[in-house]
């Protein structure tokens, strides 16, 4: 039996617990009058957090919600919040503009030899009287090459992609890109100049540089891997800000030592790659910057309050996007497993209690489904009950609007 949650009191603030530093313009989008929002708060109906892991963190029973303020939800256990019928909302595209910033420092970084140049000057002894001459002479060993003319391999055309497949093409890169799975948004934001790659196997063969922008799923861990990294051009150069996992540590490093990989840049340090002369680490700068930051909590923050207060579904990575208009004050949202004959089960549980229907939406995705309702009148808590004892149900909420 699902849980009946009920929003209507109008008296009683909407919990928020953060689990870690929000931006504050993000978190001023929850009115002081209509929400409580702390790292305290007992009974929240929604967790807001960014990198805190949830797996091993009891998520209490009255969490209707989670939103992480960035792209990726590896840390929250979303499927066992399916089975409780709670979405997990992110913010895809809101740090892109920050992670394609770095993919071009680190295309900068691989071409020049900035970062080995870097700690050629920093062993320099400042007050040596040939220093002149030691950088002169020292310099030969960092000569690199220009990007201009280059081939750029693209995998994963999301936003991210999208802006890197754009930056690269202006500053004269030949552009390549691969993903089964593009949207129809993503598709039409494509520079046309970008060349369609069959496989992952055909972007490693013919790229210069090559930069992976998939989340990591089963089907993508080590999607560049031992078998196929051999197919990579001599001298080119991998890089890594999509997640760590999605490149195998092993099978670069096996390319590094025999030549053919240049460089391997990622945003994920490991035991295997931290001090590599070949290798580039970052400390997972992708989305910190300030704007990014800024722009993740402002949109997922907009989506929690949009579901919590409306129902309304934008960017749940396990459930269906589902928007629609109030036509009445008096609404209830359901989410249920994605089997027949919900919809009649719903419709005549209402009905008998006495209820119009005014207007009904239902979406699935997957296995999930979720209906949105608006009733003439006021629902009681029995026909709530009712709802959430219908087999298949999850989770029901009633979300009455202020008079």
């Amino acid at each position: 039996m699902a849980d009946a949650q009920d929003f209507a009191a109008a008296s009683a603030r909407i919990g928020v617990r953060v689990y870690n530093q929000i931006s504050a313009s993000g978190l001023a989008r929850l009115p002081a009058a209509r929400y409580q929002v702390g790292k305290d708060v007992a009974e929240p109906a929604a967790i807001l957090l960014r990198s805190a892991d949830l797996h091993a963190t009891p998520i209490p029973a009255s969490v209707a919600a989670i939103g992480r303020a960035g792209a990726g939800t590896n840390n929250i256990p979303v499927e066992a919040m399916s089975a409780r019928g709670v979405p997990v909302f992110n913010a895809p595209g809101a740090n892109a503009n920050a992670v394609k910033e770095l993919v071009l420092a680190g295309m900068l970084m691989a071409a020049r030899h900035i970062a080995p140049a870097l700690h050629f000057v920093a062993r320099l002894d400042p007050g040596a009287a040939d220093l002149d001459a030691q950088v002169e002479a020292g310099k030969k060993a960092y000569a690199g090459f220009e990007l201009a003319g280059r081939t750029l391999g693209v995998i994963g055309l999301g936003k991210i992609g999208c802006l890197v497949a754009d930056a690269a093409i202006k500053l004269g890169m030949q552009v390549l890109g691969h993903d089964p799975d593009i949207t129809v948004d993503a598709a039409w934001s494509l520079p046309a100049q970008v060349r369609r790659a069959a496989s992952v196997d055909e972007v490693l063969r013919r790229a210069d540089f090559v930069t992976l922008h998939v989340p990591l799923l089963d089907g993508t861990r080590h999607l560049v891997n031992e078998r196929n990294i051999g197919l990579l051009r001599e001298g080119a150069v991998l890089l890594n800000f999509s997640r760590e996992g999605v490149v195998s540590d092993a099978a670069a490093l096996e390319a590094l030592g025999a030549g053919r990989l240049a460089g391997y840049v990622c945003d994920f340090p490991s035991p295997a790659t931290i001090g590599h002369a070949k290798v580039v680490a970052l400390p997972h700068l992708g989305a910190s910057t300030r704007e990014a930051e800024e722009n993740c909590a402002l949109m997922v923050v907009d989506q929690l309050r949009e579901y919590l207060e409306h129902g309304q579904i934008a960017n749940a990575v396990n459930f269906p996007s589902v928007h629609m208009e109030r036509e009445s004050r008096f609404r209830v949202g359901i989410a249920n497993s994605n089997v027949p004959n919900m919809l009649g089960q719903i419709s005549t549980t209402m009905a008998q209690a006495g209820l119009n229907i005014r207007t009904m939406l239902n979406k699935s995705r997957g296995a999930m489904a979720y209906t949105l309702v608006d009733v003439d009148s006021a629902v009681q808590a029995p026909v709530l009950q009712a709802l959430a004892a219908i087999e298949g149900v999850l989770a029901v909420r009633y979300l009455p609007e202020p008079a």
